[in-house]
């Protein structure tokens, strides 16, 4: 069976201000890369953090089939708020500890619907 991995990125001029997101989608078995897929996107209007969150959503919206697969992130933004505080969230009705609403809900929300049919290891890397 293959390992897939995706590496996901996202970046803005300015924050908030123009940006974009790329993913890397590779699949492998014994090693050797058996098949690729790359994905883009941006927006005129955005920041740093929604481009990191519509990297990793676009990598899981993207897969046709339930699938095991480890998302490598740069952002600890993302890595930490999918796998630690997502689930405060969650119970306190899209809220932070401190009862503010949660930046970006609507990409966490979309982000923790997209992973729900698949397993997905979270790898943070520098």
């Amino acid at each position: 069976m293959a390992e897939l991995f995706a590496y996901t990125d996202g970046a803005c001029s300015g924050n908030p201000g123009p940006g974009g997101w790329g993913v890397l989608l590779q699949a492998s078995q014994a090693g050797k890369i058996v098949k690729e897929r790359e994905l883009s996107g941006g927006d005129g209007a955005t920041t740093n953090n929604q481009m990191e969150l519509m990297a990793a959503i676009m990598a899981l919206e993207t897969l046709d089939r339930a699938s095991t697969l480890t998302i490598v992130t740069d952002s600890t933004y993302v890595k930490n708020g999918v796998t630690q505080w997502i689930h405060g969230w969650k119970r306190n009705g899209w809220r932070t500890s401190a009862k503010k609403p949660v930046k970006n809900a609507e990409l966490w929300q979309r982000l923790d619907l997209a992973q729900s049919r698949h397993q997905v290891t979270w790898e943070w890397v520098k």
